[in-house]
């Protein structure tokens, strides 16, 4: 059954949902919207790391909601790895669930970065890990 009487939308929203499912599953979370918070800052602190090619390169095998929100607000002279701090890619993971302890942001990076290494290829997966400052890719290569 069509939610929205296209296809792409509808596979878009069915790929979102499955990306959302499994950070839920991997954190034990049975809150959908965190789990969206989660994936979004996450993507958008992966984002402002890579260089802007290799952010295409990623955006390129998102499902086309994900490449919406990967692009949101996106500034690109943000972009290419400036920030080499684990802590400063970390905080707005944190920031985005305030006071709550229970959300840690690198249990959260690291359920994104599975969640990547399962919907996209393995090419681009090395690709990522290469282009991030090293600090953060051992953070990535953690998950």
């Amino acid at each position: 059954m069509s939610t929205t009487g296209l296809s792409q939308f509808d596979d878009s929203l069915h790929h979102t949902n499955s990306w959302l499912k499994d950070i839920m599953e991997d954190l034990g979370w049975a809150d959908r919207p965190a789990a969206y918070s989660a994936l979004r800052a996450s993507l958008h602190a992966l984002r402002d790391r890579l260089t802007i090619e290799e952010g295409a390169h990623l955006a390129a095998q998102l499902p086309l909601m994900l490449k919406g929100v990967f692009y949101d607000g996106w500034k690109p002279a943000n972009c290419g790895g400036k920030n080499r701090s684990v802590d400063r890619f970390l905080a707005p993971l944190e920031d985005i669930f305030g006071d709550d302890d229970s959300k840690d942001g690198q249990a959260i990076a690291e359920a994104v970065f599975r969640v990547l290494r399962k919907h996209v290829s393995a090419g681009e997966v090395r690709h990522i890990e290469h282009a991030l400052p090293q600090p953060i890719r051992e953070l990535f290569s953690v998950a």
